[in-house]
């Protein structure tokens, strides 16, 4: 690895996607509505019930 010029900057750009990433998620999670997270919560129940019908 050390006799490729250039490699050096693949695991800066890994660690940039991979903490923005994480950084987006945690935004999204503190700023979603709790009626949008409990209907997403309920759709594999919902689903269930259907399929028995």
């Amino acid at each position: 690895m050390e006799s490729i010029t250039g490699i050096e900057i693949y695991p800066l750009i890994s660690l940039i996607i991979f903490f923005s990433f994480f950084v987006i998620l945690f935004w999204w999670v503190i700023t979603a509505k709790k009626d949008y997270i409990n209907m997403v919560s309920n759709i594999p129940l919902d689903n269930q019930n259907q399929s028995e019908l």
